[in-house]
């Protein structure tokens, strides 16, 4: 099947469709998600959403918030274009139809997360993005410009290399003409040609063992425009959650959401002391990237699975209040938050790097945008400050919007762009193959290029990945194309370039600590 679109959006969640509802007054739009419209990183996000709501914050205190956790590695341009651009977003998302909770005067209850100086958090209980994809979607359905169509693997997109024309990453007009679409329903796999794409395919966790991102997140944009020969960068700062339950039989881990020590829960050893105040003077609310590794040192040098999260001092009836979703999940596992402490591990949990886009969020590659997880926009850093995530989503997809449709009536289809041809391919009749060397795949990167990585465990990772690259592409050249290889495939790529690029980084910052470089900065 062929099709053409105005906007072609790859991705379902808070990035995708806050673009999508902007720019469908104007053309026809198409979302493409590769499971349920709802299913992605957006639904699962517990915390909240970052911004300057009321005094005594200010602009220049969540600016200079941003880039402390960022390690200064932050753009700071960028950073002031998303904190200044963060209420009027805020306040249009609540005009779709989001609800924040309030307090008794009627203000929003802002909360106080990690490497936050001010109160500034708005939230949902403790699912905020479930509440957030609930109003998108309700906007969306009642678009008739826009058309969603769930179980839907994008393959790759598409550019003049699928016309026999050679691209490369120092080539100056490598063009996006749409995308090579799996049907899950038909098993064949469409052209979409579109004039404009925005990739908003979300994170990439599942390439470790541990994780607390839905089984979906495997980094698809990042390896599809990495192969197209677009730029990708930072992919060594991979935010590890300091808190996810520990319960080794679950997959995603269930996060722990930092909102929860933000309302004075404290993280404390297995006999019940507090050893945050070793690491860092903030405590348990340090930022992320140094509560994760005291986490994890403490972790090894007392040779424990876990450590605790102490929430029993705090007012029973309020913390049920705020936290009911974490509250009825310790529950069914035989964990009363207000009387037991919870046991907590760190999972990877947010990617900080992904496809290098500018402030519009345009990609290298002409008439290709990217926004959310999936996007490099320079606002993270070496690290992510809490719960700025869901906002930097909101301001680019809003801004991609803006020059998309200065440039949109500008852009023809290529109509030479041929059909998939799946000839000679055959069917994998061997599932082993891919679900062997995905778990192969998720202990070297969890074992090796974890929280803290030495140079001789990043050199074994990559000779490891290479064998595991060479076999996956062997059975991709001959196989009818799955979700589940291609999300394989992907995945490796995923591995690749963030093992790259921490070799490549020749001291500790940020997300990215190795024992082999001190830390220059302190």
């Amino acid at each position: 099947m062929r099709k053409k679109v105005d906007f072609l959006v790859i991705g379902s969640g808070i990035a995708g469709l806050s673009f999508a509802l902007k720019v469908a007054d104007y053309g026809k739009v198409c979302i493409i998600t590769k499971s349920r419209a709802e299913e992605g990183s957006t639904k699962y996000a517990q915390g909240g959403i970052a911004a300057v709501m009321y005094t005594p914050d200010t602009y220049e205190k969540h600016i200079e918030d941003t880039m402390i956790a960022g390690d200064e590695l932050s753009d700071e341009n960028i950073v002031r274009i998303t904190i200044t651009e963060s209420t009027e977003r805020v306040k249009e998302l609540i005009e779709w139809g989001a609800n924040f909770d309030k307090n008794a005067s009627g203000k929003y209850d802002l909360a106080k997360e990690g490497g936050h100086s001010e109160f500034r958090v708005l939230h949902h209980k403790d699912n905020t993005g479930n509440e957030i994809e609930r109003a998108l979607l309700k906007s969306i359905a009642n678009h008739p410009n826009i058309e969603m169509l769930e179980n839907c693997f994008t393959v790759d997109i598409i550019t003049q290399h699928h016309l026999g024309i050679e691209v490369n990453r120092r080539t100056p007009d490598t063009r996006c003409f749409g995308a090579y679409v799996l049907n899950e329903a038909t098993h064949e796999i469409d052209t979409y040609l579109s004039k404009v794409t925005l990739i908003a395919t979300g994170g990439n966790g599942n390439v470790y063992n541990t994780t607390t991102n839905p089984a979906i997140s495997t980094g698809d944009g990042i390896a599809m425009v990495y192969r197209a020969k677009g730029r990708v960068e930072n992919m060594e700062f991979i935010q590890f959650h300091p808190t996810s339950l520990y319960n080794p039989n679950e997959k995603p881990a269930f996060l722990i959401t930092e909102a929860l020590r933000g309302f004075g829960a404290i993280l404390k050893s297995h006999d019940g002391r507090e050893f945050m105040q070793k690491y860092d003077p903030r405590g348990s609310l340090a930022s992320r990237d140094i509560v994760a590794r005291a986490i994890d040192s403490e972790m090894k040098i007392n040779g424990w699975d876990y450590l605790y999260l102490d929430a029993r001092h705090l007012d029973k009836n309020k913390l049920i209040e705020h936290f009911p979703t974490i509250y009825a999940k310790c529950l069914s596992i035989g964990i009363d938050i207000t009387r037991d402490m919870i046991p907590v591990v760190p999972a990877a949990h947010y990617n900080c790097g992904g496809i290098k886009v500018d402030e519009w969020g345009r990609s290298s590659i002409h008439n290709l945008y990217a926004s959310g997880e999936c996007a490099s926009t320079g606002l993270h850093g070496a690290n992510r400050l809490a719960s700025n995530s869901l906002l930097e989503s909101l301001v680019f997809s809003h801004r991609a919007s803006i020059d998309a449709l200065k440039e949109v009536s500008k852009i023809d289809y290529c109509d030479d762009i041929p059909d998939w041809n799946a000839e000679g391919m055959v069917m994998n009749e061997e599932m082993v193959l891919i679900t062997q060397s995905l778990k192969e795949l998720q202990l070297i990167m969890s074992n090796y290029v974890g929280i803290v990585r030495s140079n001789l465990r990043l050199k074994r990772a990559f000779d490891r990945l290479e064998i595991l690259y060479s076999e996956t592409e062997d059975l991709y050249d001959q196989s009818i194309l799955t979700t589940k290889l291609c999300e394989l495939r992907n995945l490796i790529n995923i591995g690749y370039l963030i093992i790259k690029m921490a070799m490549e980084r020749k001291e500790s910052i940020g997300l990215h600590y190795s024992i082999d470089y001190p830390r220059i900065r302190d």
